[in-house]
């Protein structure tokens, strides 16, 4: 089952999950979580685009950051 986007009204299936950690005025994007977390955001691609964030504040993207690639055996 898909999710969507966490935004008011937006109907769109979520691609990225948004974290905060208001302590150190820190916002991660990550890929989509595997679970359903009450304590943070799915977002959607549009929505993840135009995120930002308030004045003083860091985010960092860590999307596809350990993805790992498979060469094709079927190539050359």
């Amino acid at each position: 089952m898909t999710r969507k986007c966490s935004r008011p009204v937006c109907k769109e299936e979520a691609s990225m999950t948004l974290t905060y950690q208001y302590s150190r005025a820190l916002v991660w994007i990550d890929d989509l979580a595997q679970d359903n977390d009450p304590h943070a955001y799915d977002l959607c691609e549009q929505h993840g685009r135009r995120l930002t964030v308030p004045g003083g504040w860091r985010m960092e993207d860590r999307r596809d950051r350990f993805r790992l690639i498979v060469p094709n055996r079927l190539a050359g």
